[in-house]
């Protein structure tokens, strides 16, 4: 394999930091959970409630090891390269998009998410606001709180016999696909890669097919650049008449202009979002959307994945994970890294190395260490695309002068001595 042509940063080899000495930041409100799990491990833990810009989270990140995020806080370049004691990022949601996964592995920063601890919660919300959406029951919720009784079943629909489609076979759109089944709901779905259906679901090989027979149609894809857009005026033509739209996953998808036109003129009989092309940053932010006031429409803030039970696994997840990287060099599901599993507790002295990804690394690291007298008593290597990551057990701890010159190796990317 030929080098990448990807510049890498390179640090200074780390020694090794108790536990009392590592510092973790976690902002966005992240679980309790998860705080008191790095607290109970001795670790240092600084929560804030709101997200910071890039200015503010250059200042708040010095001298941090571990950070964890939700999804409106943006890990850039710059960032990165204000950071020289980040370790690894904790993602508090199932998104990465706000990260910049290429500029992690450049600087050896892991990053690890929750791909599936939200999924149940993010599939009932949309179960309920089909229902909602069906029975028309936010605007005659609406009409009650102001004092109008309008006890009529003009434009209430049943699910039942209805065809939901959904664009995004992924963890939510496969298990929401059984459960609306279960509803008494036909299902088809659209998905770039190839999915295996589950119970009765139906694969379209377009989405113009999928919209043509939907009578409810539900978005479930990820933040990839080239989902920007993805259903814009063009896509909601296509839709029958009088159906249903929900996006539960991701704002830059969705045409809001284009969705009010047809929701105006009832092409679109009702939707539902959670995500926004722009949302706002803390709690109490005024929001602005072309959405707002739109009968049969319901808004809500980013709440799918956001119920006490989703959120307490997704804090104890990422925050073991965090952990795990930390203390022994785990990389188990990491969004970036290659995956080694490792003990928790190793009882050896254990290096950790980044690197390129590039013929005769592993050889040329047991030839240093061989000719300093280091003996290896385990060892393990992964790669994935452009990095490599080698995680090796030895009988003693290793001096200054091999650290460096491992570090030194034009490979290198990151060293780290773990106990």
């Amino acid at each position: 394999m030929t080098m990448m042509s990807m510049s890498f940063d390179v640090h200074e080899p780390m020694t090794t930091i108790d536990d009392q000495d590592v510092k973790v930041l976690l902002l966005e409100n992240i679980h309790a959970d998860g705080a008191d799990f790095l607290r109970n491990k001795g670790y240092q833990v600084e929560t804030r409630s709101a997200a910071l810009t890039e200015d503010e989270l250059i200042e708040a990140i010095k001298g941090v090891h571990l950070l964890g995020i939700r999804s409106t806080t943006y890990i850039t370049e710059k960032v990165l390269e204000n950071a020289p004691d980040l370790l690894a990022i904790g993602a508090f949601c199932i998104g990465t998009n706000q990260i910049d996964l290429a500029a992690t592995k450049r600087h050896g920063v892991a990053v690890f998410n929750a791909p599936y601890s939200n999924t149940r919660s993010v599939v009932e919300l949309a179960i309920a606001e089909i229902i909602s959406l069906a029975r028309r029951l936010h605007e005659k919720s609406t009409a009650m709180h102001g004092g109008v009784w309008n006890k009529s079943a003009a434009g209430s629909h049943e699910v039942r016999g209805r065809t939901l489609g959904i664009v995004g076979y992924g963890n939510i759109g496969s298990q929401l696909s059984v459960i609306a089944e279960a509803l008494g709901l036909s299902v088809v779905f659209y998905d770039i890669d190839d999915k295996l259906a589950l119970g009765n679901a139906k694969k379209c090989a377009t989405i113009d097919e999928l919209l043509a027979i939907s009578d409810v149609v539900s978005l479930h894809v990820d933040g990839r650049p080239g989902n920007a857009g993805l259903f814009g005026d063009e896509q909601m033509r296509a839709m029958k008449p009088r159906s249903l739209f929900l996006n539960l996953s991701r704002g830059i998808a969705v045409d809001t202009s284009a969705l009010r036109r047809h929701l105006e003129s009832g092409h679109i009989a009702g939707a539902a979002l959670d995500v926004f092309p722009v949302e706002p940053k803390a709690q109490g932010d005024p929001f602005e959307s072309e959405l707002r006031g739109v009968p049969n429409v319901i808004l809500t803030p980013h709440v799918g994945g956001s119920t006490e039970e989703a959120q307490q696994d997704i804090g104890r997840f990422v925050a073991s994970k965090l952990r795990a990287y930390a203390k022994a060099g785990t990389t188990n599901l990491s969004v970036t890294f290659p995956e080694l599993n490792l003990p928790s507790d190793p009882a050896r002295h254990r290096l950790a190395h980044v690197h390129h990804n590039a013929p005769g690394v592993l050889a040329t690291i047991n030839t240093i260490l061989g000719d300093h007298g280091v003996n290896i008593e385990g060892q393990q290597l992964a790669t994935r695309g452009e990095l490599g990551y080698v995680v090796t057990d030895v009988s003693a701890e290793v001096g200054a002068d091999v650290l460096k010159e491992l570090a030194a190796l034009p490979e290198t990317v990151r060293l780290r001595q773990l106990s």
